[in-house]
């Protein structure tokens, strides 16, 4: 193309795909396509950022740069502000259109994406923003969202352009070492790998192989490790879109019961699509309301806890030497692999913010880090509800052991992380310290609990009750519910149209490449 053209900038986030990439397929049709992702070190440098996010977005970026380069334009990759990467081409081209897909993410990019906005505004440059998803940017009422989700769900998949014109001189540039970015090493041996075709494999296996036990098994750390679908890491950067995946499974739902299949298969299958539409009603709290991933959902919760955090207790927790078995289990599993399922992640949360009585920023930006999965949209409305802020949810306080014994009654898991208690005999592994052979280990290799478990929860449970009082708590409460509660009327995934339109609905699942 010559520099007078006019070139179709698609800005890559947190959707990493050819597939199912509305912005992408529309821009091909306006005219030549410059596929653009800018790594942000700035972006990469917050506090809930992380380097086994970014070595999983590093593969994902890869993949993603053989797709588009087997289209024709490889990716191109720039590293530093969005803003002056984009005046850079603006200023060689000229006649510029900027496509991307709606994100929401933490306030850093919220901040961003103003900037992009300002400058767009400034220099007379379009910007189309389409969303790839059920959250609906500036809604007014949650009132009909369930319905919206699900048509929005049940539109044809968008297959990507069957070619892009090649741009000559423009490199692609390099995908970036974390030791380019003057990012630590996290060291995190199990982790999921990123790209496409992982993806496809992860989701195809849990359809057909490894997700027919998915209803009993999410709530063990064990068990849902192996049977969970594990795409969560996919959805978040974007190498599958949520209605592809919706898709997959009304498809799935459908074959079962066509073969006559009345087994756990089908159970399993309708508890999954349950958890997508969950996921982007989680979403959309942050989406309308960002200050709360900063702030109490519930203003009657600010001071509760001391904004200084006991660094003691929340190293002991981070470190997963808490000298509660099942907890540092958990929190060692989570620091090797990236991945906990949502049980026992709500279980270290609430053990954070009751047990140990810390502001849940402090250890919510831990487990960001440490979740190679990590939504903020998901993310930050969760931390508040397992932290009994949000004004409107129970308040549940796990109860550490006790999980520990309904989990993992063997004590399998915490043996296979937390190996200074192997010799342990299994009727005191949740409670070592009430072996008679405690003294040869604790306080030497595994500490004592650093808090009385009953005796803390009892406190938080009552501190946390005695701000529910009031009319004024009722009346925020309300205010509250109205805006992010879920009409649980119209939160069961109920529509795909009719059996006629569900029955044709498609989604090819290769093992390899498109």
């Amino acid at each position: 193309m010559t520099d007078d053209a006019d070139l179709q900038i698609v800005w890559f986030k947190r959707d990493l795909r050819v597939a199912d990439h509305r912005a992408l397929a529309q821009a091909a049709q306006q005219g030549p396509v410059l596929p653009l992702f800018v790594v942000e070190p700035d972006l990469w440098r917050q506090s809930d950022m992380s380097g086994r996010q970014w070595e999983f977005v590093a593969e994902c970026l890869t993949s993603l740069r053989e797709e588009l380069s087997f289209l024709g334009q490889p990716l191109v990759v720039r590293i530093g502000d969005v803003v002056e990467t984009l005046d850079c081409f603006f200023t060689r081209f000229r006649k510029v259109t900027l496509w991307s897909h709606q994100e929401t993410g933490n306030a850093w990019t919220f901040s961003r994406d103003k900037r992009v906005d300002e400058w767009r505004r400034r220099n007379g440059v379009v910007w189309h923003e389409i969303s790839q998803s059920g959250v609906v940017r500036r809604l007014r009422t949650r009132n009909g969202w369930a319905n919206k989700w699900d048509a929005f769900m049940a539109e044809p998949v968008t297959p990507p352009p069957t070619a892009l014109q090649p741009l000559q001189g423009v490199p692609a540039g390099p995908i970036p070492l974390l030791s380019h970015l003057g990012i630590a090493r996290d060291a995190c041996p199990q982790r999921q790998r990123g790209g496409r075709r992982a993806a496809m494999n992860c989701l195809h296996s849990f359809l057909t192989v490894r997700g027919r036990p998915y209803r009993r098994a999410m709530s063990s750390p064990m068990a849902a490790a192996e049977h969970c679908s594990r795409i969560s890491p996919h959805l978040a950067w974007g190498t599958l879109s949520i209605r592809e995946v919706a898709q997959a499974v009304w498809k799935r739902q459908i074959d079962l019961k066509q073969s006559g299949v009345k087994n756990s298969w089908l159970g399993s299958m309708s508890s999954f699509q349950g958890r997508l539409h969950w996921r982007d009603h989680f979403i959309q709290k942050l989406e309308d309301q960002p200050d709360l991933e900063f702030h109490n959902m519930h203003g009657a919760y600010d001071g509760i806890r001391s904004k200084e955090s006991d660094a003691a207790k929340l190293s002991a927790w981070s470190l997963g030497e808490t000298g509660l078995p099942f907890v540092d289990a958990c929190m060692r599993s989570l620091m090797a692999t990236g991945w906990m399922n949502f049980r026992m992640r709500a279980m270290l949360m609430a053990v954070a913010s009751y047990h140990l009585w810390l502001d849940w920023r402090a250890p919510g930006e831990r487990l960001a880090r440490l979740f190679t999965d990590y939504e903020p949209g998901i993310h930050w409305p969760q931390v508040q509800m397992q932290s009994g802020t949000t004004g409107i949810n129970t308040v549940r306080i796990y109860n550490p052991i006790k999980q520990g014994y309904d989990q993992d009654p063997g004590g399998v898991f915490i043996r296979q992380w937390v190996p200074e208690l192997a010799d342990v005999p299994s009727e005191f592994i949740h409670e070592p310290w009430r072996w008679e052979g405690a003294q040869s280990f604790m306080d030497k290799t595994y500490p004592s609990a650093i808090v009385d478990h009953l005796a803390s929860a009892k406190e938080a449970r009552r501190k946390i009750w005695a701000v529910r009082h009031g009319e004024d708590y009722s009346k925020n409460a309300n205010a509250i519910q109205n805006k992010h509660g879920s009409r649980r009327s119209g939160i069961q995934m109920r529509g795909r149209g009719k059996r006629e339109a569900r029955s044709q609905l498609q989604l090819s699942l290769p093992l390899g490449p498109r």
